[in-house]
């Protein structure tokens, strides 16, 4: 495939975890997947104490194997002007965009640490500015050049801790967050064949998890087993981009593990992640009502 013919995303934070699995998935569907982060060469995350492997160089690389074109863009998404530029190059480089997955954010190491908001570090509200702020940000300087196509999606990484308590305030006001900016951004993008939804992802299987999992095994082990990967969930954003029906479904929170089946996606050997639904609750339907 050309690359004129090539359809365009950027994948915020797409060093390792989600983010890279995302970008894998479109890159193995062609696409030519602009991948963001901080971690260029090496990384210098860590989760307690152990090292998170992974660079927006690597994933770009794995884009590019997987069957796509992978550009890595350093990018910090606290920092607007940096966030601007990035979009700049893709308008001068690409002259288009069609996809934007907002899944930047910071997670603090103490983040699912057992007790009460004000025991942990109050650093853990910086997923407010990395998260909610920045996913905006990226939407703002995304939506002339996805406008301009008269086609696309804008999608926020979201998650059950946007309706049920999961790992306290700062994280579940950043999700809930992500959920109503899909909904409001959807009505000011009503007409122009762009779409904006928010997306409820189950457990993922990323390097974080895994740490994770072996702290937590009693907590997490039942969670992990049924896990989905982050390029399952890649090829329903996919989907959704490509579906003839797409402009019903924008400003709408959706459960990608019930969204899967109906595009005849499922995890390896078949499997099909649950949704959580009864469990954790269902995303909330905004209220038609319009204050101009």
């Amino acid at each position: 495939m050309s690359s004129e013919n090539r359809q365009v995303a950027v994948v915020t934070g797409a060093s390792r975890g989600v983010g890279k699995g995302i970008a894998l998935a479109l890159g193995a569907a062609g696409m030519i997947v602009y991948v963001t982060g901080r971690s260029t060469k090496a990384s210098g995350s860590q989760l307690r104490g152990q090292v998170l492997p992974g660079s927006i160089q690597e994933t770009a690389e794995a884009v590019t194997r997987a069957g796509g074109l992978g550009i890595a863009v350093a990018c910090d998404h606290g920092d607007d002007a940096q966030v601007k530029a990035l979009f700049e190059r893709v308008s001068e480089e690409q002259g288009r965009l069609d996809l934007l997955v907002n899944n930047a954010t910071f997670l603090h190491e103490n983040l699912i640490d057992p007790g009460p908001f004000w025991e942990k570090p109050l650093e853990l509200v910086g997923i407010l500015d990395v998260g909610l702020r920045s996913a905006y940000v990226a939407s703002y300087h995304a939506a002339p050049l996805l406008v301009a196509g008269g086609h696309g999606l804008i999608t926020f990484v979201s998650s059950y801790g946007a309706g049920c308590y999961m790992h306290g305030p700062a994280y579940g006001a950043q999700k809930a967050g992500c959920d109503k900016l899909a909904a409001d951004m959807a009505v000011d993008l009503e007409g122009t064949g762009v779409a904006a939804l928010s997306l409820w992802l189950g457990p993922q299987r990323t390097e974080r998890t895994a740490i994770a999992g072996e702290e937590r095994r009693d907590q997490y082990e039942a969670f992990l087993a049924q896990a989905e990967t982050p390029e399952f969930n890649g090829r329903v954003i996919h989907a959704l981009l490509n579906d003839p029906a797409l402009a019903g479904l924008s400003g709408q929170t959706l459960i990608t593990a019930e969204l899967a089946p109906g595009y005849g996606i499922s995890e390896e050997g078949g499997r099909l992640p649950p949704s959580y639904r009864e469990q954790l609750g269902e995303p909330r339907i905004p209220h038609p009502a319009r204050v101009i």
